[in-house]
């Protein structure tokens, strides 16, 4: 008998077996100018969802980078509302549901549900569960990519409308809470942003713990407050490794236990306590991490390994600054994947407060990050939840 573990009593039908063509609309997208950037199709009205774009988002899109004019909408293809999008370049699988028209390059597939034979959000979640199998169907070329030819025939086992229609009900308070706590982890970044533009371009300061005023910020070289790529000791026979796969947005989400004997050449900057690591290959993307913990690691030569005797945890939020990654990216070399030298990172300056305001700056900074991770722990949990429920609730 084809049916999930947890189900509603009033169902008992088998789940039958389909493929995703015979439950939807399945069709391309669509940009057919070259060079892709070509502004006179640009700047008008209509929404143009890239593959960033879906990633970004959950279960309804929550926006969209550029907008196509009429000229731009004549070279792409536009689908409506409710139509389920997934990346099938790069990021392989990754979906969102439209709520108002847009267009899409060929990097993304809109998917229409059948009404009589699919609800929209169940069948996103249905595909969501294919992701993995998506991702191993994969060719490999300059990037990842899948086609229609995988998508249109792939296999699902799904129930009639009506039991689908339940199971959507069910799910949209998990997905709610999803929504909320995606929703409170944006509010808390676009407040710290806001916080740190003020702080480091010093529309608010600090007083010192009597009330008396701190001194100018002096203007200084990065060279002149840090140490960039120390000279390590003989590295340990094992360690954790980091690499640039190892971070994203200032959290550690890859430990490699490796032997020093396996380690690749890249593996030197042997890590202290208080040590900043900055990514020195496409840094706009700020993937950047504050070493504090105990043990034996390793970074890749992809970071510069920065150290100070000021407040290293100033210098960390100092580094995020947008005056100061505007300088880096002013002075990197390459175009697909831009990159920054040691010697033109040391030259940038830097405005450096006293070392009392140094940690008040950091420790406020904290703060925020501390919420940050406990909402981004919460909405872990509340995803894990979820598929913990969908593995149990489809077939």
């Amino acid at each position: 008998m084809r049916a999930p573990i947890l189900r509603f009593a009033e169902f008992t039908d088998d789940w039958e077996e389909t493929t995703l063509e015979n439950l939807a609309e399945v069709e391309r997208g669509k940009f057919s100018v070259r060079p892709r950037n070509d502004p006179r199709y640009f700047g008008g009205e209509m929404p143009f969802v890239q593959t960033g774009d879906v990633t970004g988002s959950d279960m309804y899109l929550k926006g969209y980078s550029q907008t196509l004019n009429a000229d731009g909408i004549k070279v792409s293809k536009v689908f409506p509302a409710d139509t389920i999008l997934i990346t099938i370049a790069a990021n392989i699988g990754d979906t969102t549901i439209t709520q108002y028209a847009v267009a899409c390059p060929d990097s993304v597939v809109a998917i229409q549900a059948k009404k009589d034979l699919a609800n929209t959000i169940f069948l996103k979640n249905l595909i969501d569960l294919q992701k993995e199998n998506l991702d191993s169907q994969a060719t490999q070329n300059a990037q990842k990519n899948i086609n229609l030819q995988v998508l249109k025939p792939l296999q699902l086992i799904a129930p009639s409308k009506a039991e689908q229609t339940k199971i959507t009900t069910f799910l949209s308070a998990v997905d709610e809470k999803i929504s909320q706590l995606s929703q409170k982890l944006h509010l808390l970044g676009q407040y710290k942003q806001g916080m740190m533009q003020k702080l480091f371009s010093q529309q608010i300061r600090f007083k010192a713990d009597d009330d008396r005023e701190f001194m100018e910020w002096e203007e200084k070289e990065l060279k002149n407050v840090v140490e960039i790529n120390p000279k390590a000791k003989k590295l340990p026979e094992n360690f954790i490794y980091i690499d640039l796969e190892s971070v994203e947005k200032g959290r550690l989400l890859l430990q490699k236990n490796i032997a020093l004997q396996d380690a690749p050449s890249r593996a030197q900057r042997l890590l202290a306590k208080g040590d900043v690591l900055f990514q020195m290959v496409r840094p706009y993307q700020q993937n950047n991490y504050y070493f504090n913990l105990s043990g034996e690691y390793v970074a890749s030569t992809g970071y510069a390994q920065i150290r100070t005797k000021l407040d290293s945890k100033f210098i960390y939020y100092a580094l995020h600054e947008k005056t100061f990654l505007d300088e880096v990216m002013n002075r990197c070399t390459g175009t697909s994947y831009p990159a920054i030298n040691s010697s033109d990172l040391s030259s940038i300056e830097i405005l450096i407060p006293c070392l009392e305001e140094q940690t008040k700056i950091a420790n406020f900074l904290s703060a925020i990050d501390q919420k940050i991770d406990v909402v981004s722990e919460q909405l872990e949990q509340a995803k894990l939840w979820k598929k913990g429920l969908l593995q149990q609730m489809f077939v």
